[in-house]
């Protein structure tokens, strides 16, 4: 399945986030008008690339990039909307924090963000799509950083290696140090412990 650009459209925003599935922090998301006249190679589904291209093309999209913005929604945004409505309003904020406004939005997924511009979901969109690869470049590349920052905080929860999903590490650690401030509290193995304290 291939992704055909729209002919009479010029500038086109990618948006994807990263951070639904964790227990812990903001979910993120990026917005990209890529320049066409200025192309970036080995743009692909972030999952599917190593960290240390990650952390290359993160800075050449930057760099080449027309327009890019990060949005999120925090811990508390999530437990108050549920983590779908709290990723639409991250999607949104990051299309309203480009410099430039697009005249189409691109979203990986089913659902897009109540946006101002047309805009259209695209499953799979992260493989098919150079602008929401970007997007989801710049996404992951920023919510890890967070996680790391995090790890130095809480150095016995191990974030730096598990990145907040609830891995079996996760899990031991949340169950031996019990939940902190950034954890979303209406996630069921944090919850759980939430309502135990």
């Amino acid at each position: 399945m291939e992704f055909t650009y729209p002919t009479d459209v010029e500038l086109i925003a990618g948006v994807d986030e990263v951070g639904r599935g964790p227990l812990v922090g903001a979910v993120v998301t990026a917005a990209v008008i890529l320049d066409p006249n200025n192309p970036i190679e080995g743009l692909n589904d972030s999952k599917k690339l190593s960290e240390k291209k990650r952390l290359a093309l993160a800075e050449e999209i930057k760099q080449k990039a027309l327009a890019w913005s990060l949005g999120r929604a925090e811990p508390e945004e999530i437990d108050e909307l549920n983590i779908l409505h709290a990723t639409m309003l991250a999607m949104k904020r990051a299309v309203e924090n480009l410099k430039i406004q697009p005249h189409l939005v691109l979203v990986d997924g089913n659902r897009v963000p109540d946006v101002v511009m047309p805009a259209q979901a695209i499953v799979k969109g992260d493989s098919l799509v150079a602008e929401i690869s970007a997007a989801s470049i710049l996404a992951k590349v920023a919510r890890d950083h967070e996680m790391e920052e995090l790890d130095k905080q809480y150095p016995q929860y191990a974030f730096a290696k598990h990145k907040g999903y609830p891995t079996k590490l996760h899990l031991e650690k949340l169950a031996e140090f019990g939940p902190l401030p950034e954890h979303r509290r209406s996630f069921s193995p944090v919850r759980k412990l939430f309502n135990n304290v």
